[in-house]
């Protein structure tokens, strides 16, 4: 699956210290698909977007399961 140039530019532009920007420039360099991020996460595609473009920071109760997440889908060093 390969991201849109809108959500890649929105993305690059957006402020890279919210998890939910460093989790969706993971994603777009791995071509990991929002629809199976939505579904283990168990969120909306939009909060996803709103996440990976810097809309709207991850919320406090998803936060740990969001950051848990990110770590799975690192490469090994």
């Amino acid at each position: 699956m390969t991201y849109s140039a809108k959500i890649v530019r929105l993305n690059a532009d957006a402020d890279p210290a919210m998890l939910g920007v460093q989790l969706g420039r993971l994603c777009i360099y791995l071509k990991h698909p929002v629809a199976q991020v939505c579904t283990d996460l168990d969120v909306s595609k939009a909060a996803v977007y709103r996440w990976f473009s810097g809309k709207h920071e991850v919320g406090k109760h998803l936060r740990d399961k969001v950051l848990t997440y990110y770590r799975r889908l690192l490469p090994p060093a």
